[in-house]
């Protein structure tokens, strides 16, 4: 197969983002997978009629998306391939957006439970009896005497990160992932600002991953979906002060 197909020469305007373009349209149209080479940078600039450092622009652009993975020398990993998006680039760019108030907290809560409802639903139906332990085992620490906050935030991410992979739709769980990850620190601001209403808040927390955890363990997936939707309403209107239609 010419490994020139398909590869158009770019205008000059903005031009290492039409050479993203370009990229995009390989991926898209099915000519580039996961794993795939592309050419190297002279030669790409050259089928492109564009200049190496437009296409060396573009390339670290879509390394940091996550797009593309880049390595030195001469090996077989050598070369510029296409990576698998990861869930740390997802993560990445939800943080920000978040962060810039680009997506107003109603909005993300929304999504989380659309989300976890769906993980919920499903690791009720197939979470492993490994993956069931792990689960207790985040509670157990949750419930520590010296599980402060920034730990608890971190387990209670875990706890729902967890669920989310049960649950076995690899979307779905990326797209969980990255709304925890994106709410870690204002979740973690939130706790901090409650004074000593958390710990009341915190009990209510640990009473609801329980109950969480018990519907998964009967496989009642009803009652999971259930549970995981009051327990992340009940504690924005707590925390919060916000209630989400």
């Amino acid at each position: 197969m010419d490994e020139r197909a398909g590869w158009r020469p770019v205008t000059r305007a903005r031009t290492y983002e039409l050479v993203i373009d370009r990229v995009e349209e390989q991926i898209v149209s099915g000519q580039l997978g996961v794993g795939d080479r592309l050419p190297p940078e002279r030669d790409l600039a050259q089928m492109l009629g564009v200049s190496r450092a437009a296409v060396r622009e573009a390339f670290r652009a879509l390394e940091a998306q996550g797009v593309l993975r880049m390595a030195v020398g001469t090996g077989p990993d050598s070369g510029t391939t296409v990576a698998a998006l990861p869930s740390q680039a997802l993560n990445r760019l939800l943080r920000l957006h978040v962060a810039l108030a680009n997506f107003p907290i109603a909005d993300v809560v929304r999504a989380r439970i659309m989300l976890e409802r769906e993980s919920a639903r499903n690791a009720a139906q197939r979470a492993t009896e490994a993956e069931l332990d792990e689960m207790r085992a985040l509670l157990d620490e949750m419930d520590a005497p010296d599980c402060d906050r920034e730990r608890f935030n971190d387990l209670d991410t875990r706890f729902h990160v967890a669920i989310a992979e049960a649950g076995g739709n690899r979307l779905v769980a990326d797209m969980t992932i990255a709304i925890r990850e994106s709410l870690r620190r204002p979740l973690l601001a939130a706790f901090d600002e409650l004074g000593d209403e958390w710990y009341p808040i915190a009990e209510g927390l640990r009473h609801d991953h329980r109950q969480i955890h018990k519907a998964l363990l009967a496989g009642d997936a009803a009652d999971a979906e259930a549970q995981v939707e009051r327990h992340i309403r009940s504690f924005y209107r707590s925390a919060w002060r916000q209630d989400v239609d």
